[in-house]
């Protein structure tokens, strides 16, 4: 066997995330709780090819804003640990619901897979979903599914083995905002990208401070190991 990569689940309640989890890892999987954290914990592992995935079903959340534990758990996941794929669940009959999730963690990682879930039943509704489209709109792959039904595994797990192995690119098209805003990016990401470095998205940490987020500051010092001096850098690029 070669080697293991670390791929995230994330997603909304209820849009089959943790049905997939459970399909495609079958026994091969263990439950506890996150270091500190009365969260769950989910890890289980699949043997694709010549690689072992290693896959976390973080907590279903409506959004990524550490408005709650389970917000807090998966953002730190995705931000901090840095699994190699994110995998971003989706409700094919509900995308509009869905996507702030996904738009939320395309500005905080790179390697990410859109997962469209149900389509047997959108398609039922008479919903059509042109995921090729919605590829080349997003910079990511976007793969239409059935966890219950295991339709669609083998495309879902040979993207993830050539995103691995490099050959595939993922390149998340950026979120636009108005220009006030993006002026106000422009202005403190650079200071923000000479204190996190390539550890974090310097984008989605200004954009995370321009918000008010507080909390993230401390995670953040936790994390990188950062002086207490350098959490202060992060109000005075705010000014």
């Amino acid at each position: 066997m070669g080697n293991e990569y670390r791929i995230a689940l994330a997603g909304n309640p209820n849009t089959g995330k943790s049905t997939l989890f459970n399909a495609l890892t079958g026994l091969k999987q263990h439950t506890g709780n996150w270091a500190g954290k009365t969260v769950s914990l989910a890890k289980g592992s699949i043997a694709f090819k010549d690689t072992r995935f290693q896959l976390i079903d973080l907590p279903g959340t409506y959004s990524l804003f550490s408005n709650s534990k389970d917000e807090e758990v998966a953002r730190n996941y995705i931000v901090f640990e840095k699994p190699d794929v994110t995998i971003v669940v989706l409700d094919a009959t509900s995308l509009e619901r869905n996507f702030n999730l996904a738009l939320q963690v395309l500005e905080m990682t790179k390697n990410v897979i859109i997962c469209i879930n149900l389509i047997d039943v959108a398609e039922e509704q008479g919903i059509n979903i042109n995921e090729h489209l919605l590829t080349n709109r997003l910079g990511v792959p976007v793969i239409k599914i059935s966890a219950r039904n295991k339709k669609g595994f083998s495309k879902l797990l040979d993207t993830i083995h050539r995103i691995v192995t490099g050959e595939i690119a993922c390149h998340p098209i950026p979120v636009k905002y108005p220009q006030e805003i993006e002026e106000k990016i422009e202005k403190i990401e650079p200071k923000v990208r000479e204190i996190v470095g390539d550890h974090v998205s310097s984008r989605w940490v200004s954009l995370r401070l321009l918000d008010g987020d507080e909390s993230l500051l401390g995670e953040i010092n936790r994390y990188l190991s950062l002086k207490g001096g350098d959490v202060n850098e992060y109000r005075t690029a705010l000014q």
